[in-house]
């Protein structure tokens, strides 16, 4: 997972400069498809990949979160 992601990155970005520096007849859809890549491929892997084994619980504000953080920030005051 982690080289596809890779791949397509380096890919969507290769295309995007080749349509920046080659004078092109497709040179805008080759910008096009590489911002299409980039954030219809790329990103959405990129973060699937990293948020696959996480629990989002963790990440939300309830009360027993809330507490806590109270905590922590009291420990480091002290």
């Amino acid at each position: 997972m982690k080289y596809l992601i890779i791949f397509c990155f380096i890919a969507s970005l290769g295309s995007i400069a080749c349509g920046f520096i080659f004078e092109l007849d497709y040179s805008e859809k080759l910008i096009g498809y590489g911002t299409i890549g980039l954030f219809i491929v790329a990103f959405p892997l990129f973060i699937y990949y990293r948020w696959k084994d996480k629990n989002f619980k963790d990440y939300m504000l309830n009360n027993e979160n809330l507490e806590k953080m109270r905590e922590n920030q009291r420990k480091n005051k002290l």
